[in-house]
């Protein structure tokens, strides 16, 4: 069993709070019009292999990554309608080795061999309610460490550029 000390605790807490201001709100996207939600965390791939990762800062980092969905999608849809993302699996990018020993045991290595994967099912669907499009996706960037990142110091440069790329991909240019 692994204690987490107060500066680890200060640390998670300074790191989030960090990424939910870092995410810059995007002008004239309507409140509501993209809606973000999630299967159960604790359930999803990064959790099973993050042992370290508290339920809150895996609440922290997934409520990041949903706000920036929201912003980014919404600042590409059409004013009338309205889009609905469930996430329902992230692996984020690089792994842990336990082989390196204790001391390097919660310790991220960010390698081409771990790159992020992000599950969802999306409806996109008109102002009176009709079903545009509807879809399940599966992320992937095997690449991601070759592509330059807009989010240099993020703890979640990988994971925003996989869902800039799919918002760009799947509802247009960002703006």
């Amino acid at each position: 069993m692994t204690t987490t000390t107060p500066s680890r605790w200060a640390l998670l807490l300074a790191t989030a709070l960090l990424v939910a201001c870092a995410t810059p709100r995007p002008m004239g996207a309507p409140p509501g019009a993209v809606s973000v939600s999630w299967s159960d965390p604790a359930q999803f791939a990064e959790a099973r292999e993050n042992h370290a990762d508290t339920p809150a800062a895996r609440e922290a980092w997934l409520s990041a990554l949903a706000r920036h969905l929201a912003e980014k999608a919404a600042a590409v849809l059409p004013e009338d309608e309205k889009l609905e993302v469930r996430i329902t699996d992230v692996k984020r990018a690089g792994g842990f080795e336990p082989w390196r020993g204790p001391q390097a045991s919660d310790l991220r290595v960010v390698r081409d061999v771990y790159p992020p994967r992000i599950d969802l099912h999306f409806q996109r669907l008109a102002a009176d309610g009709r079903v545009l499009q509807t879809g399940r996706r599966q992320l992937r960037d095997v690449t991601f460490l070759m592509r330059p990142t807009r989010y240099s110091g993020d703890p979640l440069r990988f994971e925003k550029v996989l869902v800039d790329d799919w918002v760009a991909k799947e509802f247009g240019a960002l703006h």
